[in-house]
């Protein structure tokens, strides 16, 4: 009895410790950039598993607006990730560039979302949006 209540513990650990390993990992890294040329980049993207980086209109309220733009990820890190932009963005407009997943929807390599939709939805950790806004110059 105690050898399985000990193999449950360390299940359960290795599971949590998991879990945070996960969180850890999920990011955005970009910096205020020239769109002018109808892309916008992140350095780098960490992700749990395959998804999206999307890039939404912003505004000093912080929430996530329209899409305008997006690029596959791949679980980890990638580097340097290059989203087409979809609409036009002028110097001083505020993007927010957001993981989602690849969940929910009807077609895998397809980006299904609308804004508020469950189909490749926002990652979030800790009930937060794994994000980074920049500005458009």
């Amino acid at each position: 009895m105690k050898k399985s209540a000990i193999l449950v513990t360390g299940a359960l650990c290795l599971a949590a410790s998991s879990a945070v390993a996960q969180s850890a990992m999920q990011g955005v890294k970009a910096v205020d950039q020239d769109v002018s040329n109808g892309i916008v980049s992140a350095d780098s993207v960490m992700a749990a598993k395959n998804g999206w980086l999307v890039v939404h209109r912003t505004d000093a309220a912080m929430k996530p607006g329209p899409v305008v733009g997006h690029a596959p990820i791949r679980a980890g890190t990638t580097n340097d990730v290059a989203a087409i932009l979809t609409e036009d963005v002028k110097p001083g407009d505020m993007l927010m560039l957001m993981v989602h997943s690849e969940d929910g929807g009807t077609k895998t390599g397809v980006f299904e979302y609308t804004l508020g939709a469950k189909e490749d939805g926002p990652i979030r950790v800790d009930d937060k949006l794994v994000m980074t806004m920049i500005k458009a110059q």
